[in-house]
């Protein structure tokens, strides 16, 4: 998988992720981890929907459009559920509460800057 910053307006989040863009990445996101790291996340590409069966933990789901607009921002989401949003094209999930922390709402332009 590749490796990015998260950039929200230009400005470093303090956050690394995790980019899925095959099928075999993006079907496996999180599952099987006990925990997601406060400073880390993933980014599934192309993606619509993410369910949470089979997770152990709490996440935040964003829906963000093709620019990297957030179009929808879900907080600390359970298990057992299932998020989807028409207008996204990329879905970032971070651990539960990050995007709180770092006052990520929807109309923010989020970035990816790669990390070598």
């Amino acid at each position: 998988m590749k490796r990015a910053r998260l950039m929200n307006t230009g400005v470093d989040t303090g956050l690394r992720i995790l980019i899925a863009d095959t099928a075999v990445e993006r079907m496996r996101g999180l599952l099987g981890r006990d925990h997601l790291a406060s400073a880390e996340g993933l980014l599934l590409r192309p993606c619509r929907s993410v369910h949470t069966f089979g997770m152990r933990f709490s996440i935040d789901v964003l829906f963000l459009d093709r620019d990297g607009c957030v179009v929808a921002c879900h907080a600390d989401t359970p298990a057992r559920r299932l998020l989807f949003n028409f207008r996204a094209t990329q879905t970032l999930e971070l651990a539960a509460g990050a995007a709180r922390i770092r006052t990520i709402e929807p109309g923010d332009i989020l970035a990816f800057e790669a990390i070598p």
